[in-house]
């Protein structure tokens, strides 16, 4: 593998990982917020 590649895979699995965690939390707070939405009294 050439040190072009070998960058390009460190920086993609370095990134893999926040990027899963801040989509997850996103995803759980959209969910968590639309739940809450359809238990709210809507006076």
């Amino acid at each position: 593998m050439s040190t072009l590649e070998s960058v390009i895979w460190h920086t993609l699995g370095y990134a893999a990982m926040p990027a899963i965690i801040l989509g997850g939390f996103a995803a759980v707070s959209v969910f968590s917020i639309w739940l809450l939405s359809l238990k709210s009294d809507k006076e």
